[in-house]
């Protein structure tokens, strides 16, 4: 079976962009269908413009997709990426969620998988707290979790954080690198797994 994931993400700087670009490679690698999406820049104009770091990051996103509704309803299973703010994710990434109203109340979320990286300014800046939201938000969406926990030595050398690897903004190493492949690979599995039990469940129906 061939899932079908969508690498959703937010990022100001960069970092989520890396690590949302690395969650993708690492999916088709693992034999998946990938959308990478990025979320609609909600900012004010004259705030991303008086920022030149801003905006450079939009500019060299335009080649990138724009999430919709639809990809959402595509999907088998969802990578989420987006930086935290103030303990929990950043508006941008929210203001999407808060539009998925309908594709929920009819059940278009339910039974996909979920994961979710994340970054901060520094190593206790919200990291927990927003990844935690996240999988708060899936948890409404009947989405089935799929954390990294402590499945591989990797997740301990990258900060061990067993909610989904978190960097420090502007710190993508390669030991980041490495955690946020085997996040997406396991994503990759666990979203496999399903869909191949609901084939033979429509299979013996």
């Amino acid at each position: 079976m061939t899932p079908k994931i969508a690498i959703v993400y937010y990022s100001t700087y960069g970092t989520n962009h890396q690590m949302a670009q690395v969650a993708a490679e690492a999916a088709e690698a693992a034999g998946a269908e990938v959308r990478l999406r990025r979320i609609r820049e909600t900012a004010p104009k004259e705030v991303v413009e008086g920022q030149d770091a801003w905006k450079h990051q939009l500019e060299s996103m335009q080649d990138i997709p724009e999430v919709t509704v639809e990809d959402m309803e595509w999907a088998d299973g969802y990578f989420f990426s987006a930086p935290t703010r103030y303990g929990t994710v950043a508006s941008q990434m929210r203001a999407f969620i808060d539009t998925l109203g309908p594709l929920w109340m009819k059940g278009g979320l339910a039974d996909k998988t979920f994961t979710a990286t994340t970054s901060a300014q520094n190593p206790h800046g919200g990291q927990e707290t927003t990844l935690q939201g996240l999988y708060i938000t899936a948890a409404h969406w009947g989405a089935v979790s799929v954390p990294p926990g402590y499945t591989n030595q990797v997740l301990f050398e990258a900060g061990g954080n067993p909610y989904g690897y978190s960097a420090t903004a502007g710190q993508f190493d390669d030991k980041g690198r490495a955690a946020v492949r085997h996040q997406s690979e396991r994503l990759v599995e666990m979203t496999r797994r399903i869909v191949a039990g609901r084939a033979e469940q429509r299979q013996a129906a």
